[in-house]
């Protein structure tokens, strides 16, 4: 074999791969449906505490200190919605006004059903904008009202967007179970919507969130309404809707959360409803995290990225809530830039990039790690004994063969569990040569 690629240099498709910047999507153009800007909105309070988040009022505070901190002056994350049902949660809204009028990048709305009911809860709140939710799939509006049905609902449904624009509050429907939804009703009711909003000011013009609420959604073109995500943006944007005026809430039941948060995104929606670190209901709700690795990808935040170190906190708090994330979850789980794997050691010994989706220390704020396990072999070792004393040791170090063969005895004797660096520091610790700086 003489070709000339043989003998040519490494590539590391440092277009797509920054030595110092998340993956890069490479697009030479842009998709034709792709909004101009994008962002997320964060239901923390609302979504997460459902899902078993156990906030006290000072928690809910301390929960959106971290994410305005995360988010900075970056604009990707812009909205965090609230109960409004019970003091603790009341309390928590009143003292993220105060900051939000501070100064606070993140704006506080307010979550309550579509009833007059309800917005009369929240005339004298001082928000600007509200969630209303407003139920649109059969499933739900012939078992869930009485009387039942698309009438009945859809009456309910306008008479609390009329109370709330009289009272001067943005609405912003939650449409819920838009992927099993009837696509004439939903569309229909959209339009209901925008006609009574027709001469109300800008600020007051309505947002429409579709809800995949059992992650239902297909990320495809492709496949029928209504369980095609892009399908049903592209339809909402079809009858005058404005890419801004939309926005996306998925759960991730069937494991495509992720997925059908970018094809929304691609079919032009603009904001992303989620969670940092993907706490909410079930399975959870949109990482937004991960939603926003992949939206800088796209080039968006291009000057002001958010900074993902600060989610290192929000791990931690909710660890001390009782609440921890996986061990394996994706950037900031425990195992997430741990290996195992003493072929991949030995890379990251010789070549870290090679195991790394990105430069993680850096970006992510966490090591990337090695255990000491059966498989981690001896450049396993050589790694973690370089993390711990920022010594590279030859493979043919007497000391270092010493506790490779302690190491192997263990796990030849049964043992199942990883071994950690105390139990090996003293085989280290008996010359100068060896001893941390």
């Amino acid at each position: 074999m003489s070709l000339p690629v043989l003998d040519a240099g490494p590539d590391y498709f440092e277009t797509y791969f920054p030595k110092n910047a998340f993956p890069n999507y490479g697009w030479s153009s842009l998709p034709s449906g792709l909004p101009a800007q994008a962002w997320t909105t964060e239901t923390t309070h609302r979504d997460g505490q459902q899902g078993g988040l156990p906030f006290t009022a000072k928690q809910s505070v301390a929960v959106y200190q971290i994410l305005c901190e995360f988010t900075g002056q970056s604009g990707a994350i812009r909205q965090a919605e609230f109960f409004v049902y019970r003091p603790q949660d009341l309390s928590a809204l009143q003292a993220i006004q105060e900051q939000y009028a501070g100064g606070a990048p993140i704006e506080p709305t307010t979550w309550i059903r579509a009833s007059t009911t309800d917005v009369a809860l929240i005339k004298k709140s001082g928000i600007a904008e509200s969630g209303l939710l407003a139920s649109i799939s059969d499933y739900h509006v012939f078992h869930k009202f009485q009387p039942a049905g698309r009438r009945s609902a859809a009456s309910k449904y306008l008479d609390a967007v009329r109370m709330a624009l009289d009272t001067g509050i943005r609405p912003r429907l939650h449409l819920e179970d838009a992927t099993r939804a009837a696509p004439a009703f939903l569309l229909s009711f959209v339009e209901a919507v925008m006609k009574i909003a027709s001469d109300c000011p800008p600020a007051l013009s309505p947002k429409f969130r579709v809800c995949d609420t059992l992650g239902l959604g297909l990320p495809y073109d492709d496949v029928p309404l209504p369980r095609s995500v892009p399908g049903l943006i592209k339809e909402l944007q079809r009858i005058g809707l404005k890419s801004q005026s939309l926005e996306f809430h998925p759960h991730n039941d069937t494991g495509l959360v992720l997925a059908n948060s970018l094809a929304a995104i691609r079919a032009g929606c603009t904001a992303i409803n989620g969670t940092c670190l993907g706490k909410g209901e079930r399975t959870g709700n949109a990482p937004l995290e991960l939603i926003l690795l992949h939206l800088i990808g796209m080039g968006y935040f291009p000057t002001q990225p958010p900074n993902f170190r600060v989610l290192n906190r929000l791990v931690d708090l909710y660890a001390d809530l009782g609440q921890p994330i996986s061990e394996k979850y994706p950037l900031y789980g425990r195992d997430a830039h741990r290996t195992r794997a003493g072929i991949h050691a030995d890379g990251l010994n010789k070549f870290w990039p090679m195991y790394a989706p990105f430069n993680v220390p850096s970006l992510i704020g966490r090591p990337l790690e090695v255990s000491l396990t059966k498989d981690s072999g001896l450049a396993g070792l050589i790694f973690v004994i370089n993390q711990h004393l920022h010594r590279q040791l030859d493979k043919n170090d007497s000391t270092l063969l010493e506790a490779n063969h302690w190491i192997r005895q263990e796990f030849d004797g049964g043992r199942q569990t990883a071994i950690e660096w105390e139990e090996i520091s003293h085989f280290f610790s008996r010359t100068g040569d060896h001893r941390a700086a």
